[in-house]
């Protein structure tokens, strides 16, 4: 055949202009067919893919390409999450607009994209700055301000004076931006939200529907974030003002132990309290230090707890006692009311709290059969017990006793039953350029209007020039501030946030559908047909940001009357980091590799290959130099092994039948071709584990070099060759589909490797005329014996026994037992 050397860059190039012109992975709506839609969560287009990309997109698109094979009509589409700040920033240095630098940078990593080779549907290519995308994002905004969904309110905000705007509570790790790292402050400002809180049983509930496709990890982390308590609202009385400290408490049964009171920084109440007091510039001071900690380690259990006295007395409903107030880093604005009746006996915070400044604790539950002495206690007592100190409720069980306080207080309006969450509504607003705008004007006469739906998109102008001071060019230009209100046609100021890019990424994987379309966000009768989403790949990272909006905006999208499910996404998988050196590749540590540079020296299929082979998809990745060597020198065994065969092999499909007598070696091949099959099969289908298929994929190619030789001169020797052959390239296709489809090629085919159907094993072909059986004597292994595979159970005791090292350890001794296990073991107990 005189293949010449192996040269991944012409066959990539070829077949990736063959992929193209023959637009084998464009598909359309086919109800006779089963359809299966697999995406990668879309990437920011910052110029360059990195090894994440290449990790995340090659295990997508194994699973597009085996899917095909196995029948399925497979959706597999790309596209760019593209507003955002590090466009703005890249503006602002450049000083150019921020749409020049993301569509030359979506012109690159479209490029990187193609010279991988993955099979996405182009032709469905969306990015999110783009007006006829955004504009149908407006249209949603709309609606859901008729319905409430959507409303204004002057908030306590995060703010990041480096990148200039508001930022999500999620969008703040350990006090920072998440984007620059920089210290967040909190502000006043009025705010667009959008209100995810009023789904919020619903997306703790549903998340029943996702067990066992989604990651128990990730669905732990949405369920904490949802945070859904079950409690009492409880009020206490301010001593000497007309003021009351309201708290949301789950444990109402532990109310007479409440000894102080503890506030969040950011309370409103902290003013009054410390109003003309000895204690207010002390409070003001550490108010000022715990308000812009990260929300996430305030929360934290082992967070240091500490406060500060604010000089003021509340009174307990219950006992009528006084309790000190306190402000406390630990406690919370977002969550409940931002206030927390302390119970130092039977909470742990409140505990390490009153021991750390010497503030009095009382036991009211018991542990049945047990005495608790306050003094003597190391760790709070949370678990359930008979009520005691607790007056007239002494001798209930505590969780009777939830009920029957409650009750008790609301006789007297001061409590009633509440449900709480962690969950705050979402914060959309965003004090930058490059988003997509909110579709409101402000009219003193008719007040917020929304832009009416036949006038959008509202774009973003063409013209802006980006301000070096780091604030959106917006609200300084008249041509795009100055509107006409649609109510009353005078005057208006038309908003100048954008929105959080999140709310973009919440619905993308819907247009897709009909990414083209351009008279609705979608075409009900593909919408109906593709969602959900049946495998959706992306990083941990997301699982309370990017996941949880999906959902939610899902939800909002199916009682709009769209026809999505109730879900967006069927399956979840969260893929593992790149890492070299042990850490996560970043340019800073200088463990950057570039996959350009991988794809140059070793081209596509070896980075993929590679990346997919050297760990589990779940699992984090350890970049080796000699790891993507030893993938490239696998694949060019793989060439060279056709080579050699030159003459032997003929145009076969995969598995194909052998008639007549097979020699032993011939038997052996052809078991270990349909044994590849099942393994390979398995370990995708089941797990996504193609680690473990390609190591099957690696002993089946070392069966055919070792059988190649003897079985070419043989008369069945070419049919099984080719056949083992045309097995291999089939189950490897998916992994490194160039490579493959030239071989295939080679092999004598006309069709394209990736439209043939995806290899069966033969149970008949697993059989064996003989297998070796082991032989244990009390446990240990004394010998081996190869035995007729429909050999009766006596000749295999006989064999068994006959076997000379077993005999030796059965000298003296008496036969107890001996156990079978057909074709695989012989036990034999003896005393």
């Amino acid at each position: 055949m005189a293949l010449g050397k192996y040269d991944p860059e012409r066959i990539e190039n070829k077949w990736q202009d063959e992929w193209n012109s023959s637009r084998c992975f464009e598909v359309e709506v086919d109800p006779s067919r089963p359809k299966y839609y697999v995406l990668e969560m879309f990437p920011y287009p910052s110029g360059k893919i990195h090894m994440g990309h290449v990790r995340n997109y090659s295990i997508a698109d194994v699973v597009a390409r085996y899917k095909r094979m196995r029948g399925f009509n497979v959706l597999h589409p790309m596209g760019w999450d593209a507003f955002g700040l590090p466009a703005e920033n890249a503006a602002i240095k450049n000083k150019s607009h921020p749409a020049q630098w993301t569509y030359g940078n979506i012109a690159e990593m479209r490029a990187q994209l193609k010279r991988l080779g993955y099979s996405y549907d182009w032709r469905r290519e969306l990015a999110t700055c783009r007006p006829e995308y955004y504009k149908w994002e407006q249209l949603f905004f709309l609606k859901f301000l008729e319905k409430g969904l959507v409303y204004r309110k002057n908030s306590p905000v995060n703010w990041c004076g480096s990148c200039q705007t508001v930022l999500a509570n999620e969008q703040v790790e350990d006090g920072r931006c998440w984007r620059c790292d920089s210290e967040v402050e909190q502000k006043q400002l009025e705010q667009w939200f959008l209100r995810i809180t009023a789904y919020a049983d619903e997306l703790l509930d549903d998340l029943k529907m996702l067990e066992g496709g989604w990651p128990e990890r990730v669905l732990t982390m949405q369920r904490n974030w949802i945070g859904r308590s079950v409690g009492a609202q409880v009020k206490f009385q301010v001593k000497g003002m007309d003021e009351v400290v309201e708290v949301f408490t789950t444990r109402p049964d532990t109310l007479c132990g409440a000894t102080f009171m503890s506030l969040a920084a950011e309370h409103p109440l902290v003013e009054k309290l410390i109003a003309g007091s000895p204690e207010a510039e002390k409070v003001r001071a550490f108010c000022r230090d715990v308000a812009n900690m990260d929300r996430i380690k305030r929360g934290a259990d082992d967070l240091e707890k500490e406060g500060v006295f604010t000089g003021a007395y509340c009174i307990n409903p219950l006992t009528g006692r006084e309790m000190p107030i306190h402000v406390a880093n630990f406690v919370l604005m977002g969550y409940g009311t931002g206030a927390v009746m302390a119970v130092p006996a039977h909470d742990q915070r409140d505990f390490e709290f009153a021991r750390k400044y010497d503030l009095p604790m009382r036991v009211v539950i018991q542990p049945k059969g047990e005495t608790l002495n306050p003094a003597a206690m190391t760790a709070a007592y949370a678990d359930p017990g008979i009520l005691v100190n607790s007056g007239e409720f002494d001798g209930l069980e505590n969780e009777k006793a939830k009920e029957t306080i409650v009750a008790r207080l609301a006789e007297r309006n001061l409590a009633k039953p509440t449900v709480n969450y962690r969950l705050r509504d979402w914060n959309i607003s965003r004090q930058r350029f490059w988003g997509a705008p909110i579709p409101v004007v402000y009219c003193e006469k008719c007040g917020i209007v929304g832009v009416p739906p036949e006038d959008l998109p509202v774009r973003l102008p063409e013209d802006a020039v980006m301000r070096t001071d780091g604030k959106s060019p917006l609200p300084f230009m008249d041509s795009f501030a100055q509107a006409s209100c649609p109510k009353c046609g005078g005057p208006a100021r038309r908003e100048t946030d954008t929105m959080d890019t999140f709310v973009e990424s919440s619905w993308y994987f819907l247009r897709y559908t009909s990414a083209r379309l351009d008279t609705a966000p979608f075409d009900a009768a593909a919408l109906k047909y593709w969602a959900p989403v049946d495998q959706y790949i992306g990083g941990i990272e997301h699982a309370i940001l990017h996941l949880l909006y999906a959902r939610f905006f899902t939800k909002i999208l199916r009682d709009e009357g769209y026809p999505v499910s109730d879900e967006p996404f069927a399956h979840l998988l969260t893929q593992g980091m790149v890492l070299k050196d042990g850490a996560k590749m970043s340019k800073s540590k200088g463990n950057v590799v570039d996959p350009n540079a991988m794809i140059g020296r070793y081209g596509a299929d070896a980075t993929r290959l590679f990346i997919l082979f050297a760990s589990p998809p779940e699992k984090d990745l350890e970049w080796s130099d000699a790891g993507i060597e030893g993938a490239y020198r696998f694949l060019g065994r793989i060439w060279r092994l056709v080579e050699e065969l030159e003459g032997a092999l003929v145009a076969v499909k995969p598995c194909a039948p052998v008639e007549g007598e097979l020699s032993p070696r011939a038997k052996d091949l052809r078991r270990k071709e349909h044994d590849t099959v099942r393994r390979v099969t398995r370990d995708i289908e089941n797990a996504f584990q193609f680690n473990t298929a390609v190591a099957a994929l690696m002993e089946l190619v070392n069966e055919l070099y070792a059988a190649k030789d003897e079985l070419r001169t043989r008369p069945e020797g070419p049919r099984v060759l080719s056949s083992a052959v045309a097995t291999t390239l089939a189950l490897l296709s998916p992994v490194a589909p160039h490579l493959c489809e030239e071989l295939w090629q080679v092999l004598g085919h006309a069709t394209h490797l990736s439209e043939e159907p995806w290899p069966l094993h033969d149970e008949a072909a697993l059989a064996r005329d003989e297998v070796e059986v082991v032989v244990q004597v009390n446990g240990k292994v004394r010998g081996r014996a190869k035995l007729a595979t429909d050999a009766s159970e006596e000749e295999v005791r006989s064999v068994a026994l006959g076997l000379e090292n077993v005999a030796k350890h059965l000298e003296g001794k008496e036969i107890a037992k001996i156990v079978l296990i057909p074709g695989k073991l012989v036990s034999i107990v003896a005393r």
